[in-house]
């Protein structure tokens, strides 16, 4: 998602997995079984690892929601580990040491805080059936809204947002979250927006 490194990332080759997986579905068209099988297997070599210099990455959960491409053990440790290292009062930073948005005046150790990265917490927990730590995150993300919107992210350790804001990623997964915690498992409310809008 933000390949800074030349270097293979177990997010990416994930991506790889789940477009291939998905397209060799589709009449007409095959993947030889070859290259599927030895993209999941460098997938397997790398986890829980993002790659030979990032332990972890918030773009790890790209592997659980949308590629689903994970087993149950691996989507623990990705969440544990991203849960562990990477998420803050206002925001999950990309990966230690991420120097963009970077607001300290040395240029070290002020990682950005991700709204996003929240929502996507909050949507991969809900998946999963984990509805309280959905609702936490999901009760961390409104404290962040602004008057603008939700922003980018936030500068580290302050009250300070970005000018990227409001920003369409952070905004739509925010409402796939809210959607999936609050309205997905109502049937009246779903039929309602079903007939209105025809979200199925």
């Amino acid at each position: 998602m933000w390949e800074e490194d030349e270097e293979i990332h177990a997010s990416s080759v994930g991506a790889c997995v789940a477009g291939l997986t998905q397209i060799n579905k589709i009449s007409g068209i095959n993947v030889p079984r070859l290259e599927i099988e030895n993209g999941k297997n460098m997938l397997n070599k790398l986890l829980p690892r993002e790659s030979g210099k990032k332990y972890v990455d918030l773009s790890l959960l790209s592997l659980i929601y949308p590629y689903n491409i994970v087993n149950t053990k691996q989507k623990r440790e990705i969440l544990k580990n991203v849960e562990y290292h990477l998420v803050r009062k206002r925001g999950v930073i990309r990966y230690k040491n991420d120097y963009y948005y970077n607001n300290n005046v040395d240029g070290h150790s002020e990682e950005a805080e991700w709204v996003f990265g929240l929502a996507w917490l909050a949507i991969i927990h809900e998946k999963l059936g984990n509805k309280t730590k959905a609702k936490s995150f999901l009760t961390q993300l409104k404290k962040l809204d602004t008057k603008e919107g939700l922003p980018e992210l936030y500068f580290s350790n302050s009250k300070n947002f970005n000018q990227n804001t409001p920003l369409g990623w952070t905004e739509s997964l925010y409402i796939i979250a809210l959607y999936n915690f609050h309205v997905k498992h109502k049937p009246t409310v779903k039929k309602k927006l079903k007939n209105l809008f025809g979200i199925k």
